[in-house]
């Protein structure tokens, strides 16, 4: 049954990652596209407009991935899946982690867990870089003469910048989506 498979696998995503959405993605992405429910290219699309939209990353993206697998019911299993482990385990940390944040151990593994999202953060976006700056393509040095590379590295770097400037992440958004569709209109 697909609404107990939405659930369950974003129930065991949501259990077994730390670090919020971002971290989540690698694993997202692996089973997603191992269940068939999407490909990497519709994927990849997916994540930009969850980042674009209102709301927690992980939530908006596996809202989007059980609506288009299995509707509105498979939305909400997905989303239900997702949110349950970290309820549960913040009730059960908020208990117990004033008696123990001061130990070297939980300091030491939380230390750890933040080397390990970056990481998670790292590979997620190593594995989208083709479908994003190569438009699906596999990475060749031809296509970065591609009009549809070049706007897109543009619009990279001024994202980047702009994010450095300290610019308000919702200005960034809006100007990189119709960066994003002139490109389109002009080139594609």
């Amino acid at each position: 049954m697909i609404y107990l498979k939405l659930f369950y696998t974003f129930f065991t995503i949501g259990l077994f990652t730390f670090g919020g959405g971002y971290a989540m993605l690698p694993l997202i992405q692996q089973k997603v596209v191992e269940n068939g429910w999407m490909g990497i290219e519709e994927l990849t699309n997916f994540v930009a407009v969850s980042e674009s939209t209102p709301g927690p990353f992980a939530i908006n993206i596996s809202t989007y991935v059980g609506a288009e697998t299995a509707g509105v019911l498979g939305s909400l299993c997905a989303t239900l899946g997702v949110v349950l482990p970290s309820f549960l385990i913040i009730l059960i940390v908020a208990k117990v982690y004033a008696r123990f944040k001061s130990s070297r151990i939980v300091s030491g593994a939380m230390y750890g867990l933040r080397a390990a999202v970056v990481g998670l953060m790292a590979s997620a976006l190593w594995g989208m870089l083709p479908t994003v700056f190569f438009h699906g393509t596999d990475i060749a040095w031809g296509a970065i003469f591609r009009p549809e590379f070049i706007c897109t590295a543009v619009i990279f770097s001024g994202a980047v910048v702009a994010a450095l400037k300290k610019v308000s992440p919702i200005l960034i958004i809006a100007c990189s989506a119709a960066a994003g569709i002139l490109c389109g209109y002009v080139f594609l």
